[in-house]
């Protein structure tokens, strides 16, 4: 309902300029400099660019009705660019908020209860290896090799990947899988690594309410989930002299420039941190 109200009032906005500012006396005057001057002026007047592009695709989808329907000569809507939107750089932890989240999980697991080990793994692995937390979930326990440590990932595009992780992590997967997983699994538990309170594969949604849990303890913390963990550890990694290339092979992004996002991360960070401590910042 809020869409096509937005859409209608767009569409108005649009008449409004055509008869008033543009000097056009009928609908079959509008042309793409109409389209074009009525969307500077609502840059002008402060939109934002997803207004402007739901204003876009509001013309371009008034401009072909109106085609249709005989009132114009031509459709000059596919001709209108849609404005792209900026990239959102991710919200990340820092590596201390990182290490203080993880002293919290593992305080939590202190008393061997099964859950408390089974998040403490699912964050520490988490934040080892950045994969995704629908990669982590559908892990099974063959997919753990803690001889090498590493875990075998089917990613997107069912593309496979063999991703390392440290000794923390090791240290939580083994705790996990020998006094935590014992106690949940169940006959038709299958083979998944984490599992659930009934038995069944854990569900993401568990496992991004835990993560929040955890990072939750920690003060100043961002409130980052499973992903923010994902752009943590790829930050870090980065921030610790990794190149881009490996970076995208660990976190299984099919194109560099998916990967690079992160570099404009550690490049705001660094702005931030000298703002803050030079003193001719």
């Amino acid at each position: 309902m809020h869409t096509v109200r937005g859409y209608v009032g767009d569409v108005v906005s649009l008449l409004d300029h055509l008869s008033g500012a543009s000097g056009r006396e009928t609908l079959a005057e509008l042309d793409i400099s109409v389209l074009r001057e009525w969307l500077a002026a609502q840059h002008a007047q402060g939109a934002s660019r997803s207004t402007m592009a739901r204003r876009t695709a509001a013309a371009r989808t008034f401009t072909a009705w109106a085609l249709r329907a005989e009132l114009l000569p031509n459709d000059p809507g596919p001709r209108l660019a849609t404005p792209s939107r900026p990239r959102k750089l991710p919200a990340v932890l820092r590596a201390d908020q990182a290490s203080a989240a993880m002293q919290a999980s593992a305080a939590g697991a202190e008393q061997g209860d099964p859950v408390a080990l089974r998040d403490h793994a699912v964050l520490e692995l988490l934040y080892a290896t950045g994969v995704r937390i629908a990669e982590l979930c559908g892990l099974d326990v063959d997919d753990v090799d803690r001889e090498r440590r590493v875990i075998r990932v089917i990613g997107k595009g069912d593309r496979e990947r063999v991703v390392p992780f440290g000794l923390p992590a090791d240290d939580a997967l083994g705790r996990w899988i020998s006094a935590g997983r014992p106690k949940l699994v169940r006959a038709d538990s299958g083979a998944a690594l984490f599992l659930g309170v009934r038995g069944g594969r854990l569900d993401p949604r568990t496992a991004r309410r835990s993560v929040h849990d955890a990072v939750g303890t920690v003060s100043g913390a961002p409130d980052v989930g499973p992903h923010g963990m994902r752009h943590s550890a790829a930050t870090h990694l980065l921030e610790g002299g990794a190149d881009l290339r490996s970076v995208q092979e660990l976190l299984g992004h099919a194109t560099l420039a998916t990967t690079q996002l992160y570099t404009h991360v550690t490049v705001e960070r660094l702005k931030a941190i000298h703002d803050r401590t030079h003193p001719r910042s």
